[in-house]
């Protein structure tokens, strides 16, 4: 044990979420866990708070003690269909707080009172359809003091004592499934009345033992109490017997669902219950069978008869049915009928205050006689339904019931009516109007302008543009709209509805134009996410609009732009960048504006714009030499030609061509002179100066005239000047001279430069960069004004420019 202990205080097992260990379909949302269909085979671990644990239709067999311990808060848990055989007995000890258990259709075969000790909030619980024949040994239900609902029993129960239902007094409803029941201790149901609603399925007591069925009938019949009675056979006379003690009870309410019954046995039940206060009797997902045989039937007493219900009838051997005339009488008193799915193509006219006649086979003629020819004779009719016929002019129904003066709800839905009319005859007291799922394509004012409520839903509408100034409600789901109709057109309008149309987007304008709108909904449209639409209904959801979007946030998506598309638009945002496009694409394109004109200004500023023409001017200087040079090897000469032909290039301003003519060349270039004389020592040798104007080949570009002459020159003779700042020509020469320098092509001393004037570094233009610093760092001969100075002057120019200053 030391040892077990000390492993576990080193490794302690990881703590798991309890929402993260769930199936993927059993997510809690809030305090509600729904876990129904999951595949789960035991019960799952969830947060201590949650309220409704849901695990409906999943593998579950058995619970333990630990599975609900913890859950102190839980109200509603629900196990239906599932394979449970075992629950602990303790399995609910600490549910204190539970109000709602459902153990229906499973596999237990017995049931423990211990379940329900400490189920003292229980109102609901469910135990029908296990396989258990007996309540158990113990009153099961006693200590649940507050229980309102209770179902039990199934197919394998057979055995109800007086003592299984103690201690349910308050119960409100029952339902008891006993097919298979056997033994019924006389008053065990009864001790719980009076019920307002109990649902019996007595299959095998009501066709083998009509004496077991008679006393559970006795005591569960109450006038107060509404009787409905499942999966019976009522095929005999004497299987309809127990249904005597039902009116004898006076019984008013009565419900049969899933029967068999023939015209016999339906005029046996008449017999049975004749004179009998049955207000009310219903007849649902039933089987008649016969020939239509009702002679009996008219000598019955059931006048107390209020409200017939019949829906979901299969009548067999329907080619030998003669008819249903015979049991007209009885439609002589109700006010309310309804006949649903029951194949009728007519009825006679009748006086109804309710007549809905949903799903059958009514056509446009057969109308006609059911509502009278429009006669006005159904004058006490206030709600009609002929809703899913095959009924396919609207004028003719309004014809037919423009007389009934108390008509306030009419539904004529999932009918073939295809075209409005411009006009129509309405009873002005007409509030309600069901037009849904018909195939309207446009809206006319052929409704009625009395409309509070109407329903156009899944129709191919396109818009809506009828005045209607009383509608409080409007339905267009399911329709082609593109944008909400004008609200000026519903003044009174409080609830709209357009979800499932092709709306892409709504606006403030649009809803605030209807002044009264409370109640929105507009989901599962594709809507486009744009930048206005996004943060307007993110205002709206918030609840800063007084709208209310009663379908939910989650039926809203986005389906453009494509990387938004199915997005739930509640957790859309945009960004700045693609909600002002524009104007950041304009404010890019004005910084980059302002960038690129400070750079012009830089750029002029620092003459790079006079470089790069440089640049390129030498390069393509540059190029055309080599081309000369590719020419002359492919014609053949390979003589070597000196490259350096000159002793100077001179660079000078042609406004100081004057001094270059009348001092520079003569003394650097000076004529042939005759023969000195013995003693006459040796002149200075003349030298072969450059001169643009003399030596520049005509009709060469002058760019290439200038690169020749400084490749073909030892050195450049700069002649500096004002004039030679200004002169551009010179400043590519001297640029030029730097590249050769670059190039390889000359010595550190193949500029020289002459200074006509005085002239300082910051006297020459910035764009003479090169000629600036030449004059900072390199030193230079300046022309003196003193003649007697001159003949230095002309000795270390000299000296610079001699050949033999190269071998130095």
């Amino acid at each position: 044990h030391f040892l077990f202990s000390l492993h576990y205080l080193l490794h302690p097992l990881p703590v798991v979420s309890s929402q993260n260990s769930l199936p993927r379909s059993c997510r809690c949302l809030a305090l509600d866990c729904p876990c129904s269909h999951s595949g789960l085979s035991s019960v799952p671990s969830v947060p201590a708070q949650t309220r409704t644990l849901d695990l409906d239709y999943n593998q579950i067999t058995e619970i333990q003690r630990q599975d609900l311990g913890s859950l102190w808060e839980l109200r509603v848990l629900t196990i239906h269909a599932n394979r449970l055989t075992r629950i602990d007995p303790r399995a609910f000890s600490g549910l204190w707080n539970l109000k709602e258990l459902d153990l229906s259709q499973n596999l237990l075969s017995a049931l423990d009172h211990h379940w329900f000790n400490r189920l003292g909030a229980l109102e609901i619980l469910k135990l029908h359809r296990n396989p258990y024949k007996c309540l158990g040994s113990r009153p099961l239900f006693q200590s649940l003091v507050r229980l309102r609902v209770l179902s039990f029993g199934g197919d394998s129960l057979e055995d109800v004592r007086v003592s299984d239902l103690r201690g349910v007094g308050r119960l409100e409803r029952l339902r008891v499934d006993a097919n298979g029941l056997k033994r019924y201790d006389s008053g065990a149901l009864a001790q719980i009345w009076p019920l307002d609603h109990v649902t019996l399925s007595l299959r095998s007591p009501f066709a083998l033992n009509q004496t077991l069925a008679s006393a559970l009938l006795h005591d569960v019949s109450d006038p107060q109490t509404h009787l409905t009675l499942e999966n019976l056979n009522l095929s005999s006379n004497r299987s309809v017997l127990p249904l005597r003690e039902a009116a004898q009870r006076r019984v008013r309410h009565i419900s049969f669902h899933n029967v068999f019954v023939t015209d016999a046995t339906t005029v046996k039940l008449l017999e049975v219950t004749d004179g009998a206060p049955i207000t009310s009797i219903s007849l649902s997902n039933s089987t008649l069978s016969g020939v239509g045989s009702w002679e009996k039937a008219r000598w019955t007493d059931h006048m107390s008869l209020d409200e017939v219900f019949v829906k979901d009838i299969v009548l067999l051997n329907n080619f030998e049915f003669t008819a249903f005339l015979s049991l007209s009488f009885l439609l002589q008193f109700p006010r309310k009928i309804s006949l649903i799915n029951t194949k009728v193509f007519v009825t006679p006219c009748l006086n109804l205050e309710f007549f809905d006649l949903s799903e059958n086979l009514l056509t446009d003629m057969t109308l006609t006689e059911t509502l009278c020819a429009g006669a006005g004779v159904l004058k006490g009719l206030r709600v009609l339904n002929i809703s899913a016929n095959a009924i396919k002019s609207l004028s003719l129904i309004s014809r037919m019931v423009t007389r009934l003066t108390k008509l306030t709800h009419l539904d004529i839905s999932r009918n073939s009516l295809t075209f409005m009319p411009q006009s129509c005859p309405w009873p002005q007291s007409l509030r309600f109007l069901n037009m849904s799922r018909t195939k309207f394509t446009s809206a006319t004012s052929c409704l009625p302008p009395t409309l509070q409520v109407l329903d156009l839903s899944y129709n191919d509408l396109e818009r809506l543009l009828v005045v209607l100034p009383a509608l409080r409600e409007l339905h267009l789901s399911g329709n082609k709209l593109l944008t909400l109709p004008p609200g000026w057109l519903f003044p009174n309008l409080q609830t709209l509805t357009v979800q499932m149309n092709t709306l892409n987007v709504f606006t403030h304008s649009d809803l605030v134009s209807f002044p009264r709108l409370q109640n929105f909904q507009a989901g599962l449209n594709k809507f486009s996410c744009s930048c206005d639409f996004v943060p307007f209904f993110q205002s709206l959801s918030d609840g800063e609009i007084n709208i209310t979007l009663t379908d939910g946030i989650h039926n809203y998506f986005c389906d453009s732009p494509l990387h938004l598309q199915g997005a739930p638009l509640s957790l859309v945002r945009r960004s700045f960048s693609e909600c002002r496009h524009v104007l950041l694409v304009s404010i890019c394109c004005g910084l980059v504006l302002v960038f690129l004109t400070c750079l012009g200004v830089v750029l002029w500023k620092v003459h790079a714009f006079w470089y790069l023409e440089m640049i390129f001017v030498w390069l393509r200087a540059k190029q055309k030499r080599r081309k000369r040079e590719r020419k002359r090897r492919e014609d053949g000469d390979t003589e070597d030609r000196p490259l350096v032909t000159f002793d100077a290039f001179v660079s000078y301003s042609e406004r100081d061509s004057a001094w270059v003519d009348n001092y520079l060349l003569p003394e650097l270039e000076p004529e042939p002179r005759p023969e000195p004389g013995p003693d006459s020592g040796p002149g200075p040798e003349p030298l072969r100066l450059c001169l643009h104007r003399r030596d520049f080949l005509p009709g060469r570009w002058i760019m290439d005239n200038i690169v020749i002459a400084i490749e073909s020159s030892r050195r450049t003779l700069f002649v500096l000047s004002h004039n030679f700042v200004r002169s551009d020509w010179c400043k590519y020469e001297l640029d030029f001279t730097h590249f050769q320098c670059l190039e390889g092509n000359c010595r550190e001393d193949a500029a020289i430069l002459v200074l006509l004037e005085p002239l300082h570094h910051d006297d020459v233009p910035k764009r003479f960069c090169r000629l600036r610093r030449l004059l900072t760092s390199t030193t230079y001969l300046q022309w003196p004004q003193d003649p007697d100075l001159r003949g230095q002057f002309w000795t270390s120019l000299r000296q610079a420019l001699s050949p033999d200053q190269d071998q130095d």
